[in-house]
């Protein structure tokens, strides 16, 4: 009678484990760098958004400069007519008419309008 060796060893099944744990290691890290890095590119492209309805609603309202910026009537000049969302969670400040708009997310990567 033969005895057939069907099947993995013990160190076989180890060796497959601590290159996937490896390989793991090593993606998980990039991926949460990469989702930070976008989260904070859509936010500055929002905020991008919010500063060029400032402007928009400053030359039709004649608005005087460092006045405190109606949300109400900037939003009439965005897409959608709403404040855009943070992706990461944050809230926006309009802030006053000359000064660029904030978000109030202060993690590693900033989300601050160049």
């Amino acid at each position: 009678m033969r005895k057939s060796n069907l099947g993995f060893t013990l160190v076989e099944i180890m060796i497959v484990v601590a290159i996937i744990g490896l390989l793991a290691a090593i993606a998980i890290p990039n991926f949460v760098k990469s989702r930070q890095t976008t989260q904070q590119t859509a936010c500055i492209n929002n905020m991008n958004k919010i500063d060029q309805g400032k402007e928009l609603a400053m030359m039709a309202q004649r608005w005087a400069p460092n006045i405190i910026a109606t949300t109400t009537v900037v939003n009439t000049y965005i897409k959608g007519e709403t404040t855009p969302l943070c992706p990461a969670g944050g809230t926006y400040a309009y802030n006053n008419t000359g000064t660029n708009p904030t978000c109030t997310i202060s993690s590693p990567t900033s989300h601050i309008l160049p």
